[in-house]
């Protein structure tokens, strides 16, 4: 029997990236775009290659390419740190495992290198195949932690829990990740939010972007932690964002969100250095008089827009900065 598992690209709404910082966070899935891992007993524990992780190329300028848009790694190392604290966790839990092996292999049409989670896609992914194949209970709640794990210990990637969050639970969720909670508890307070609440929603992504995560929050993590208080201002006031639009969406007030969403990426401007082309980016979306924030880390944008008419501006005018436009299929 093959067991097939998903998990999906994400986009943060509001607050990011205070998740990074103790913050609070909205973000929605975006099922438009999605990883899929297929596991089957085998005798040997293998790991099937896929044409990304390959290390052969057509030329050094295929090579430069292909690791300018994938990393050095490819997705194998995400699998392999993923199988690692999959196993344990069972050993910290006394769970003691089946001696059955597995074949794994992963697909994804997550976009990469713009910050809509692909990598810790393959890893939530991965862990819904291992809990079903060895029949082992995780909580939804711990989950994330487990996730966020396997990438910052096992690989070094500097990353936070607002995109495991999402991916695991789905849909659209209000994150609060208090410190004091998430030290008593390992996890903070996750809240799903009717999706049917929120404003009509846009999601582009520049389609020429060619830049490896990881390394975008450094600098804001080091000034972060040496307590300087202008940068804890700003991302308070981020996770702030996050927070009022959690209330007027149960007030019914999808419309308020525009204004939310832009100060969210004015706020990042005043603490990060972002690039001239993202900043375009979030002008021209603008222009068209729709909200624009970072979904992510850069290179994908998210916003409110009003109708169909703006939509149809924003297609044209993005397009223009290599970006692709779509409306995110929320469930």
């Amino acid at each position: 029997m093959i067991i097939e598992t998903r998990a999906y690209a994400r986009a943060g709404l509001l607050g990011n990236p205070s998740d990074g910082f103790f913050g609070k966070t909205i973000s929605v899935s975006v099922r438009n775009f999605g990883t899929s891992i297929s596991l089957y007993e085998s005798p040997e524990l293998h790991i099937e290659l896929q044409p990304q992780d390959s290390s052969t190329f057509k030329s050094i300028y295929h090579l430069r390419d292909s690791v300018s848009m994938l990393g050095y790694n490819g997705g194998i190392p995400l699998i392999k740190a993923g199988i690692k604290k999959f196993a344990e966790y069972c050993e910290q839990h006394d769970v003691r495992l089946p001696n059955r092996n597995f074949t794994v292999r992963y697909r994804s049409s997550i976009p990469r290198q713009v910050g809509m989670s692909g990598s810790s896609a393959i890893v939530v992914a991965l862990f819904r195949a291992l809990i079903q194949f060895y029949k082992v209970e995780i909580p939804l709640e711990q989950l994330p932690q487990l996730v966020l794990n396997s990438e910052t210990e096992e690989l070094g990637i500097a990353a936070g829990l607002q995109d495991r969050v999402i991916q695991c639970y789905e849909g659209c969720v209000y994150m609060d990740f208090d410190k004091k909670l998430i030290k008593k508890q390992g996890y903070g307070t996750y809240e799903r939010l009717n999706p049917n609440l929120l404003p009509k929603l846009y999601v582009a992504y520049n389609t020429q972007l060619s830049k490896v995560s990881g390394k975008v929050h450094s600098d804001v993590r080091a000034r972060f932690d040496r307590g300087e208080s202008d940068v804890k201002d700003v991302l308070n006031q981020i996770a702030q964002r996050a927070a009022d639009g959690r209330a007027v969406l149960l007030d019914g007030r999808p419309d308020d969100l525009h204004e939310l969403i832009n100060q969210n990426f004015d706020l990042r401007c005043q603490i990060y250095n972002v690039s001239e082309s993202n900043k375009q980016l979030v002008a021209a979306a603008r222009s068209c008089g729709a909200s624009a924030k970072f979904a992510g880390s850069g290179g994908t944008i998210i916003g409110t827009y009003r109708d169909d008419d703006m939509l149809n501006r924003l297609f044209v005018e993005l397009k223009k900065h290599n970006a692709r436009v779509v409306k995110p299929f929320v469930v």
